[in-house]
C-alpha cells in the first residue's frame, strides 16, 4: 500500500509526542512492506528529501516572513500550502491513502486526498477543548476547535489513541462512533535502554519528568510535591525536561515554594541524554492534568524507570490493572508525594513495576502491531488493495 503521512513534526523536528508517534508508525509500516512518504516541515539538520529507515521524508519550508509571528493559525495554514505543494510534486505517483495527524496537517491532507483521489484518514491526538479543560480561551482557540471538527468531518475515518479520546471526540464534535477506531500509541523499547547507567540511590533520589511545559501537563503539581518531599529527602533532585509557554510560571512556582535548588529545568535535551536520565531516575513522574494517551508512560516503562502517573485520560487506560506503575489523582500533590514515598519504601514494589512494565510494552504496544491495526483502518476507509496492479504512468515514489 502507498501511504502519505502528513505531520507537522517528524524527527529530528520534535516538539511533542506527535513526532515519535508518526516516526514509529511510518517505520513499522515500511518494515511491513508498505511504501510510505512523510510530508512534514523542514529542519536545518535534515535534508529536504531523504530516505530514512525505509521511509521517504519530504520537508517543506514553511517559514513565510509575511505571516505575523503572533498569528499561529495563519502560520499553520500558510505552512499547509507549502506541504501540499510538496506532495503534489510527487504526481504522477499517487498514494492509496492520505493520513493527516491532528489539525496542524488538516488542510494539506485534504488537498492531497483530492490530488491523489485517495481515501482520507485523520488521527486526533488531542483536542483544543481537552487541552483547556473544556474551554475555548481565545478566537484562535475557537478557530483551532473548528478546524479539528472540520478535519473529523472531512476524513472518511478517524483514529483516536485511547478510549478516553474516542469519548472526547464523540462529545466534542458529535461524531458517530462507527467512524472512529481506537488504535493506541506505541513504543520501540530498545530506544530507551542503555548500558552503564545505574539508578540513583534512595538517599539521593532523582525524579525525572519530561514533555511540553504547558499548564495541562501538570508540572506545577510535581513541583508542589517536591516541596513536600524535601524535608524527608533533603538530597532529592527533580529534573524537568522540555520547553513550553508555561516554563516561566513553573520557575516562579519553584521559587515561591522554596525548591528552586531542588528543581532543575533542563530545557531541550538530546534523545541520548533523555534515555540516560530515565535509566538513572529513581522515579519517572507524569503529572498531567490532561493526557489523551501518554506515550511518555511507555517511554518510562521501556527504560525500566519506576513510574508514577496521574490518573488522567489515557494514562489511566495504560496503567490501570497492570502493576506497571502507581497512579495518583490529577493535581493532588499530597497523593503524588505519598506515591513517591511508597515507591522508595515498599519492599519489592520497584521490581514488580519494572517486570510488569516490560511485559506491557512488549506485548501490547509494539509498533508493528499498531501499524497493522492502522492499515486495517485504511482498508475500512476504502483504500485500494496493495495487490492491485499499478496503473500506467504511476511510478515508484523512490524514483527521484
Amino acid at each position: 500500500m502507498r501511504v502519505a503521512l502528513v505531520s507537522w513534526e517528524y524527527p529530528p523536528l520534535v516538539v511533542g509526542g506527535l513526532a515519535a508517534h508518526v516516526h514509529g508508525l511510518a517505520t513499522a509500516m515500511a518494515r511491513a512492506g508498505h511504501e510510505v512518504v512523510v510530508l512534514t516541515r523542514a529542519h536545518p539538520y535534515a535534508p529536504d528529501d531523504s530516505e530514512v529507515e525505509g521511509v521517504r521524508v519530504l520537508r517543506a519550508h514553511v517559514d513565510l516572513p509575511w505571516v505575523p509571528n503572533d498569528n499561529p493559525l495563519a502560520q499553520v495554514i500558510s505552512g499547509n500550502h507549502q506541504v501540499a505543494q510538496l506532495g503534489a510534486r510527487l504526481l504522477p505517483w499517487q498514494a492509496d491513502v492520505v493520513h493527516a495527524h491532528d489539525w496542524l496537517g488538516a488542510w494539506a491532507g485534504d488537498t492531497l486526498r483530492e490530488a491523489y483521489g485517495a481515501p482520507f484518514v485523520a488521527t486526533i491526538h488531542a483536542t483544543e477543548l481537552g487541552r483547556h479543560q473544556g474551554h475555548l480561551t481565545s478566537t484562535t482557540s475557537e478557530a483551532i476547535n473548528a478546524s479539528e471538527w472540520w478535519l473529523t468531518y472531512e476524513a472518511q475515518h478517524v483514529i483516536c489513541c485511547s478510549g478516553f479520546m474516542v469519548e472526547e471526540v464523540v462529545r466534542s464534535f458529535q461524531l458517530p462512533r462507527d467512524k472512529i477506531t481506537m488504535v493506541p500509541n506505541g513504543v520501540d523499547p530498545s530506544r530507551f535502554r542503555t548500558d552503564g547507567v545505574t539508578r540513583a540511590p534512595a538517599d539521593s533520589p532523582l525524579i525525572v519528568s519530561w514533555g511540553r511545559l504547558e499548564y495541562e501537563k501538570g508540572f506545577q503539581t510535581l513541583i508542589a510535591a517536591v516541596a513536600r518531599l524535601v524535608a524527608r529527602h533533603p538530597a532529592l533532585r527533580c529534573v524537568l525536561v522540555g520547553r513550553g509557554s508555561y516554563s516561566e510560571e513553573l520557575r516562579g512556582v519553584a521559587r515561591g515554594l522554596g525548591v528552586e535548588q531542588s528543581v532543575q529545568f533542563a530545557g531541550f535535551v538530546s534523545d541520548e541524554e533523555l534515555v540516560r536520565l530515565l535509566n538513572e531516575a529513581t522515579c519517572a513522574v507524569i503529572p498531567s492534568l490532561y493526557e489523551p494517551f501518554g506515550i511518555v508512560a511507555l517511554e518510562a516503562l521501556s527504560a525500566g524507570a519506576p513510574l508514577i502517573a496521574a490518573e488522567s485520560g489515557g494514562l489511566r487506560e495504560v496503567l490501570s490493572g497492570t502493576d506497571a506503575g502507581l497512579l495518583f489523582p490529577p493535581g493532588n500533590a499530597d497523593a503524588l508525594a505519598g506515591a513517591f514515598d511508597r515507591m522508595l519504601s515498599e519492599p519489592g514494589l520497584v521490581e514488580q513495576c519494572q517486570r510488569a512494565g516490560t511485559q506491557l510494552v512488549e506485548t501490547r504496544y509494539s509498533w508493528d502491531a499498531i501499524a497493522a491495526s492502522t492499515v486495517d483502518v485504511y482498508e475500512q476507509a476504502g483504500a485500494r488493495s496493495t495487490k492491485k496492479p499499478t496503473k500506467k504512468g504511476k511510478g515508484s515514489v523512490r524514483s527521484r
